[in-house]
């Protein structure tokens, strides 16, 4: 009988230890995915108080940089002269900055998103294993390639091929020698989105066009492409959003001419060129010069939100959902 009671005492105090482990290992569990949901509270509120900052920063700057003598928001939005180191007369119009940006912006988009769409679908739709294994390793080392390289190659490379082989009218900086190089540097991300939503269209609507008696061609450009439509748009987007905030191909190979024009030989200067200029050192830090470069970065960042809200309403609006 004592045996019997010492046993059963014995599992007893194991089961209340084994509760209490159980209790501890439970509140232990509580508490860690209480602090990972906080760390991830945190990261998220922080990118957006960075966000914020850069937003009231940049607004703050730009009214100080309005209420100067020299500028006025009129002007600005509509003037179309931009001298602000020439001269003695200061003229901030805000257009021929926009339209050198858009001029290589343009000239980008018009060599990689044809051309990331077109070989997204070989990779996608005709690439054999093998060959797909090599591309894509080369394709993500081409992204990781810094844009100082790209600008020293559209200086030292592309330029003289234009004005030897094409026209002595393109000086050494020109528009399309840096909307060629941005191009290039913007095509890793067109293929790699692209194909990715190519290759999330179901197997099945392949099948099908097959079955239809459709050609690899035919089910290709008819029936996986549209339906990777949303995906595809996104991409370029993202891509044209990249092309017109890239800074140092268009600071090397672009020029500091700014200047309305749709001459692709012509010198130009983009929005991000004239705030490279400004901090690197061509302007005092309280001067009207120093201050425009912020007001100039507020257009940008205005440019960039409205396609950025414009992708996600083409996501909204064209998303397909397979079961």
């Amino acid at each position: 009988m004592q045996t019997a009671a010492a046993v059963s005492a014995a599992a007893q105090s194991a089961a209340a230890a084994s509760r209490r482990g159980k209790e501890r290992s439970r509140r232990g569990i509580v508490a860690t995915e209480r602090l990972v949901k906080g760390s991830l509270f945190a990261c998220a509120m922080l990118s957006v108080a960075s966000t914020f900052t850069i937003l009231a920063i940049l607004l703050w700057q730009s009214g100080q940089f309005l209420a100067m003598p020299e500028a006025s928001l009129w002007d600005f939005l509509t003037g179309s002269e931009w001298t602000p180191l020439l001269g003695a007369e200061k003229k901030f119009g805000i257009w021929p900055l926009v339209a050198g940006t858009l001029l290589i912006t343009a000239i980008a988009a018009a060599l990689a998103l044809p051309t990331g769409l077109a070989v997204a679908v070989y990779l996608s739709e005709y690439a054999p294993r093998k060959v797909r294994s090599v591309l894509k390793p080369v394709l993500e080392v081409l992204a990781g390639i810094p844009t100082v390289v790209y600008g020293y190659f559209a200086v030292t490379m592309i330029t003289p091929i234009l004005h030897d082989r094409v026209s002595e009218s393109f000086g050494t900086y020109n528009a399309l020698s840096a909307g060629l190089a941005v191009g290039i540097m913007i095509l890793p991300v067109v293929i790699s989105l692209s194909e990715d939503a190519l290759r999330a269209v179901p197997r099945s609507l392949r099948d099908a066009a097959y079955a239809m008696g459709s050609t690899r061609f035919d089910a290709s450009v008819k029936v996986v492409v549209p339906a990777a439509l949303s995906g595809i748009v996104a991409s370029w987007l993202l891509a044209i959003t990249r092309a017109i905030g890239e800074t140092m191909i268009v600071a090397l190979a672009a020029g500091i001419r700014p200047q309305m024009t749709l001459n692709p030989a012509d010198e130009v200067q983009t929005m991000t060129g004239y705030m490279a200029q400004i901090f690197s050192g061509d302007a005092p830090a309280p001067s009207v010069e120093y201050k425009s470069s912020y007001a100039v970065a507020a257009v940008l960042f205005a440019i960039t939100l409205g396609l950025t809200l414009l992708g996600n309403l083409v996501l909204r609006r064209f998303r397909e959902e397979y079961d």
